[in-house]
């Protein structure tokens, strides 16, 4: 063999241990998608992960659960999404019936209580991050005798002096339509047109509504049992209080799932169970303002001022029920405080025994306010 030969051989060599040696594909990048206050939380614990399995999380932000969901369903032929994280018990039959989830149970489960995974879905459609309850806040010093009831709340006094959020574009709005449905059972719709009557104002969602009550536009708010630890954990202000109506709480609990038609099976799966890992949730409560699902954390001190959900009823509604009426219910929620129907049009086998009847006195303050980015926020 010649010297151009050799030169030539070793040319071949080279190429082919320099080709051995190069990554076979780009790195890695797992897209998510979320909800746009959980974005302190991602900044947080996103890099730990990326530097653990040396990959990049795009993280993709929309105004709330539920248009997170939205666009799950529109995008099922075509998932763009690898992970979704924020859908909770009020939308997870929806997105169980669309079929744009892979069940996983991942192996950090064994660390959240059986209660929860009962509560939210047995098969991990969607695996609990964290969980809440719905409760009305308001300021000590503005309201210093709030009121403790459903009731109380379609009284003249509290006439026009509630916001809450819409079910439609809001988890939180959803949590608390289901609340009052929990506890009114058929009777609801009466129970909507009540408060529609004492001009509830409704907002597009829970930022939105928080900008509002901050600033005084009306003394109460459809918000967290947490607010008064959040408040004390930042501000050293305990001057935010909370309650519970008639004595029951909704529980509202969140999940992350695998999105069906991933190209990134494995990494999905590892980035569900690093959701739940001691390292990942102890970054949480301060952050997300819910309390983590994962039984070893410990919660900051300051989270003793927030309702304690153990000294209440917990209710809550059969996921079978939920699958079954969602549509029809919240069809029904917009049919009284939207189009300003009265409650015996829509569910007229209950007038006899509603709790509330009447007149219209006019549609609900529909405000569409935008959502706006609060730091260390998150709901929807």
């Amino acid at each position: 063999m010649g010297k151009m030969g050799e030169l030539f051989v070793l040319g071949v060599i080279l190429a082919s241990l320099f080709a051995s040696s190069s990554p076979v594909s780009a790195e890695e990048t797992l897209t998510v998608y979320s909800y746009d206050s959980i974005e302190p939380w991602m900044k947080e614990i996103i890099p730990i992960f990326e530097q653990k399995y040396n990959v990049k999380v795009r993280l993709v932000l929309f105004g709330d659960a539920g248009e997170v969901l939205s666009r799950l369903i529109m995008e099922k032929d075509n998932p763009q999404a690898d992970v979704v994280i924020g859908i909770d018990n009020s939308y997870l039959q929806k997105a169980i019936k669309e079929g744009i989830l892979i069940p996983y149970k991942p192996e950090n489960a064994k660390y959240i209580p059986d209660w929860i995974i009962k509560n939210f879905d047995p098969e991990f459609h969607l695996t609990p991050y964290d969980y809440g309850a719905i409760a009305i806040v308001y300021k000590k010093n503005e309201v210093p005798n709030p009121p403790k009831t459903f009731e109380e709340l379609t009284k003249p006094e509290w006439k026009g002096k509630l916001i809450v959020e819409n079910p439609l574009t809001s988890s939180t709005g959803m949590a608390f339509l289901l609340w009052t449905i929990a506890v009114y059972g058929d009777k609801w719709p009466y129970y909507w047109e009540a408060l529609r009557e004492n001009d509830v104002i409704v907002v597009k969602g829970w930022s939105a509504g928080w900008e509002m009550w901050d600033k005084g536009q009306a003394p109460l708010f459809v918000s967290y049992a947490t607010d008064p630890a959040y408040s004390a954990c930042n501000y050293n202000d305990t001057s935010i209080g909370a309650v519970f109506l008639s004595n029951t709480a909704y529980v509202q609990i969140e999940g992350a799932g695998i999105v069906n038609g991933t190209k990134h099976l494995e990494l999905a799966k590892a980035f569900v169970n690093f959701l739940i890992s001691k390292e990942a949730q102890e970054k949480l409560p301060l952050n997300q303002w819910m309390y983590p699902v994962n039984s070893e954390v410990e919660l900051p001190e300051c989270f003793s001022y927030a309702l304690d959900v153990g000294k209440a009823k917990v209710v809550s509604i059969p996921a079978d029920e939920l699958a079954k009426n969602t549509d029809k219910w919240l069809k029904e929620w917009r049919a009284i405080m939207v189009e300003g129907k009265s409650a015996s049009e829509i569910s007229p086998t209950s007038t006899a025994s509603a709790e509330k009847s009447g007149g219209i006195c006019g549609p609900a303050l529909l405000v569409g306010l935008a959502i706006l980015p609060l730091a260390l926020r998150r709901r929807g």
